[in-house]
């Protein structure tokens, strides 16, 4: 028998006097009650704060997961500690440089005119500020040059309806087209995405799926001793375990543009549409890092 059933069958079995006196007493017992009750289901009811329970449903998996972060800016703190460089790209329009969110060392230059779009449908909705917009002729850059890593990811948020473009990837020019480029994410001419690296020869992998749909989209490429491994909206869509060893040379890290020529299925040099959070780590990203990266967006 529930508290408040006893309380109630006690009063009704007393001596006390019946009438307004009666009826008085009562009422102030059926408050009590209430308010004890409310207490109850106050202290019971779950905090809004801190990490929540998603369902992440895609073309590729459903997974229910414990989100670890509230926003894709916590996700990008959270790991800032193995990244080279991070890349909210939400400064504002006309803006020239691009704050470097992991250490700071290397801010990236926008190159062509920067636009942000502060209007449309969010990357990920509770993070605030616009999205970086490129119209064909726009990129990022920066000052680092550095030896083409054996170890690496990259990450990028991208929304498109075009089919073609680079998204990330190193090459040996600093902002012009290079003539050695690889360790690149690009959209091939049928809207798949693609991951490539090159050592003698060209080693691809690619997303079953088009891309090109006008709908945000979370990607992760990694590169390690585990060969390579392409992450799409927070689930694995390829791999190739057997090539773990790219050309080494030296270059820059670009964003939004850089030669394409002679890869498979590639377009155009230049990504068309929007971009936000792109980033660079000196480790491959577990699965459980990148599920929480993507699932931070949702």
């Amino acid at each position: 028998m529930s508290v408040v059933a006893r309380l109630l069958r006690r009063t009704a079995a007393s001596d006390a006097p019946a009438g307004p006196r009666r009826a008085s007493r009562l009422a102030g017992i059926a408050a009590a009650v209430s308010a004890a009750a409310l207490g109850a289901v106050l202290l019971l009811a779950p905090g809004t704060n801190g990490a929540y329970t998603a369902s992440i449903r895609n073309t590729n998996n459903t997974a229910a997961s414990s989100a670890a972060f509230f926003t894709c800016s916590s996700a990008f703190a959270a790991d800032r500690a193995d990244a080279l460089f991070a890349y909210p790209l939400n400064e504002a329009t006309g803006s020239t440089t691009a704050v470097d969110a992991a250490t700071g060392a290397y801010p990236g230059t926008y190159r062509g005119a920067m636009a942000s779009d502060t209007t449309s449908t969010r990357a990920c909705p509770r993070d605030t500020g616009g999205a970086y917009v490129l119209d064909g002729s726009d990129f990022v850059t920066n000052a680092l040059q550095a030896r083409g890593p054996a170890v690496f990811s990259t990450e990028v948020w991208f929304k498109t309806t075009v089919k073609g473009g680079k998204l990330i990837g190193f090459g040996n020019s600093q902002s012009g087209s290079s003539s050695a480029y690889d360790r690149h994410t690009y959209i091939s001419t049928t809207g798949q995405l693609a991951f490539g690296t090159y050592n003698g020869g060209y080693q691809t992998i690619v997303s079953p799926a088009s891309v090109a749909d006008g709908a945000w989209h979370h990607v992760v490429a990694t590169m390690s001793s585990a060969g390579m491994v392409l992450y799409l909206d927070g689930a694995r869509v390829a791999g190739n375990a057997a090539f773990t060893a790219p050309e080494s040379n030296s270059g820059y890290w670009r964003i939004g543009y850089d030669n394409t020529s002679g890869w498979p299925n590639a377009g155009s040099a230049y990504f068309v549409g929007s971009m936000r959070f792109a980033a660079v780590y000196k480790t491959a990203l577990t699965p459980a890092q990148v599920q929480a990266h993507y699932t931070a967006g949702r």
